[in-house]
């Protein structure tokens, strides 16, 4: 006869659902982004306000630059924003390869040169297509010809057109190539500690990856990002609005209490005279007996006025402001 085994499966209790909860938690935490070291010696200074407004404006270059790319190669390429990060301008040298090819370009009306930066073996290729050719992977890693600067000095010239167009919001660009360098550690641009601004995109050329980046001075770039990103004007009725609450502010201010103190002027004495002080005593006063009192508010003399009284009280009659004086 076989022995009869019941497996008897236990309800989960309060504590077991206690501790799956917080190991989902933590899985979940675990699953964000990665923390990001900070730098106090160079404290970030583009704003989210700023990397939003540059943002629609390289996103719009990045569609432009798809159809530059696609009409001038004449096959199926595609440029999209990736990253825009904040450098300095060695860190940007550093990231990129050792030989590439580099615009670099007057940023009118912002002081300094912009950079723009595609890799030598896209810059091959796209010298093929444009030349009737395949395009083939397998691109010589060398300085262009005469003839092949020429082929792919026009299609720059219409990256930077596409440029000033989409960056028009921000900036009105008008960019003009001053130079070209195939070494990054040649190009003189910025000073190695000078804050760049780096626009990443992808650059797909037949379904083949590549790096493209655009470099902007940061101090140029900084004032018309501040004007871009300000609030639009007001319109009229807002103005009114703005204006009456201007008028009901003063108005409330006018009927705020103040202590107001009349007095002589001060009085010099050291600590041994103060010391002895007994009932009965007279203290020489600086205050001449010809002079008004002081009346002040905050320890500020705004009025002067004589003592006198009406009916029980004591009274001070104003004899002259300090806008008169």
């Amino acid at each position: 006869m076989r022995p009869h085994v019941s497996l008897l499966a236990s309800a989960p209790g309060p504590n077991t659902a206690a501790r799956s909860g917080s190991s989902g938690a933590r899985a979940r935490r675990r699953g964000t982004a990665e923390p990001v070291p900070y730098d106090f010696r160079r404290p970030i200074q583009l704003s989210r306000e700023h990397s939003r407004t540059l943002q629609l404006g390289f996103d719009g270059f990045a569609r432009q630059a798809t159809t530059v790319f696609t009409s001038s190669l004449r096959t199926v390429c595609g440029v999209a924003l990736t990253a825009i990060d904040q450098r300095s301008y060695a860190e940007y040298v550093d990231s990129l390869d050792a030989s590439t090819y580099l615009t670099m370009f007057a940023a009118d009306p912002m002081p300094g040169l912009g950079v723009l930066e595609i890799p030598l073996l896209a810059t091959m290729s796209c010298v093929d297509h444009m030349l009737g050719g395949p395009g083939n992977p397998d691109q010589p890693q060398r300085p262009l010809t005469e003839i092949e600067s020429g082929v792919i000095g026009g299609l720059i010239e219409r990256l930077l057109g596409e440029m000033r167009y989409s960056l028009a919001g921000i900036v009105p660009l008008e960019p003009t190539v001053t130079g070209i360098e195939y070494s990054p550690q040649f190009a003189q641009v910025a000073g190695a500690a000078d804050v760049m601004v780096v626009a990443t995109f992808d650059l797909r050329i037949d379904e083949r990856a590549h790096r493209m980046t655009v470099c902007l001075p940061f101090s140029g770039l900084l004032p018309h990002l501040a004007t871009a990103a300000a609030p639009a004007p007001a319109s009229d009725r807002e103005r009114a609005k703005r204006a009456q609450a201007a008028e009901l502010l003063q108005a409330q201010f006018a009927t705020v209490p103040l202590e107001v103190a009349v007095r002589f002027r001060p009085t010099r004495l050291g600590p041994d005279a103060l010391s002895v002080l007994q009932a009965g005593d007279v203290v020489r006063l600086a205050h001449p007996s010809s002079a008004p009192l002081d009346v002040t508010v905050d320890d500020k003399i705004f009025a002067h006025a004589t003592p006198g009284a009406q009916g029980q009280r004591l009274a001070a009659l104003i004899v002259g402001t300090q806008k008169e004086s």
